[in-house]
């Protein structure tokens, strides 16, 4: 089911990709059923709070008509941010699914351990490694296109 899931977010982050945006993509699910999609759009909306999850976050927040989201679980392609660990957090998604790690600016388990050091009265679980070598490779990829663009 976690893979179904990753596939969902993987396509979030592809349309992305084709707006020249950092290609990552997140999904909300509630009982098996996707509330809310979303991904980066920081560049197309001059917004630094343009990441897939706060996106994703606000469209089931929206959808639910309530800013808790308790029964619900978020796939995310690359692992969140610092901010993203905080509207993570406020908004009470029960867990996380993390594709591939962000070993620069991980907020999870690879720079802070967000989500275990940050003493809430909630608390959210998360599992790494759901399609990791598909959510890095799109990463890669977008890179690896954005250093031959400013090299042309």
């Amino acid at each position: 089911m976690e893979e179904k899931f990753m596939k969902m977010a993987l396509n979030q982050a592809k349309k992305a990709y084709q707006l020249g945006e950092i290609p990552v993509g997140a999904v909300i699910v509630k009982n098996g059923t996707v509330i809310s999609r979303g991904y980066n759009l920081k560049e197309k909306t001059n917004n630094p709070c343009g990441h897939a999850e706060i996106i994703a976050i606000n469209k089931a927040c929206k959808k639910l008509a309530s800013w808790r989201l308790e029964d619900c679980e978020m796939y995310v392609t690359l692992e969140p941010c610092l901010m993203c660990v905080g509207a993570i957090i406020h908004s009470r998604i029960k867990k996380i699914y993390i594709g591939t790690l962000d070993k620069k600016t991980g907020a999870v388990i690879s720079k802070i351990k967000g989500l275990d050091d940050y003493i809430v009265n909630h608390k959210v679980e998360y599992e790494k490694g759901i399609l990791e070598e598909e959510c890095s490779e799109i990463l890669k990829n977008f890179f690896k296109d954005l250093r031959k663009k400013k090299g042309e």
